[in-house]
């Protein structure tokens, strides 16, 4: 294996461990299927997204959405076959590992600030989505009477994720005035 790619599996590997550990810096207790605010919990895979592209982003964040469901298998006990299959795939694969998407506003965007910007909000929006969609087909049965489960999943995963954005984005920006994402260098400032 050359160094190149020794170096690539350690960082993605560190930044999987800081993502977990942020992820314990959480506010949970009101979603009682899941969902938190964590202390961006996110950002390191979106940097490895950024630093090695989409591909290789992807794959870290499916790696450490795998990490999320074993740290998180209570969530899901009793669950039919069905539902826990679905929600395998909706909540921890694709939601995660779509954060590797980020990776195309490097290219698109040349100011690192706003890529990083947009490229955290949007993956994260994009996670949104497929948490809402399992909450519309797999945990609608949740949803108080008389309202819909599209309703009920907008309410219950906008309730965590809209902060968890709003939080990301904002420290992705304050971070880029002091670190290169191309090199993980500090800037002098």
């Amino acid at each position: 294996m050359t160094s190149q790619k020794t170096r690539k599996l350690v960082e993605s590997a560190l930044m999987i461990a800081l993502a977990t550990i942020l992820s314990f810096f959480k506010v949970d207790g009101f979603w009682a299927q899941g969902g938190s605010v964590t202390a961006c919990s996110m950002l390191p895979i979106i940097f490895i997204a950024f630093r090695y592209g989409l591909v290789w982003g992807s794959f870290t964040g499916v790696a450490y959405g795998l990490l999320q469901l074993l740290l998180a298998t209570n969530s899901l006990a009793g669950a039919s076959i069905g539902a826990l299959v679905g929600s395998v795939l909706l909540d921890y694969i694709l939601a995660f590992g779509i954060l590797g998407i980020a990776a195309i506003f490097k290219k698109t965007i040349k100011n690192e600030t706003i890529a990083l910007a947009s490229g955290s909000a949007f993956v994260i929006f994009l996670r949104f989505i497929m948490h809402f969609l399992s909450g519309v087909l797999i945990f609608g049965s949740y949803a108080p009477e008389g309202q819909s489960a599209a309703v009920y999943s907008l309410i219950y995963n906008g309730s965590y994720m809209l902060p968890e954005m709003i939080l990301t984005t904002l420290v992705a920006v304050i971070l880029t005035r002091y670190f290169s994402l191309e090199t993980m260098s500090s800037k002098k400032v």
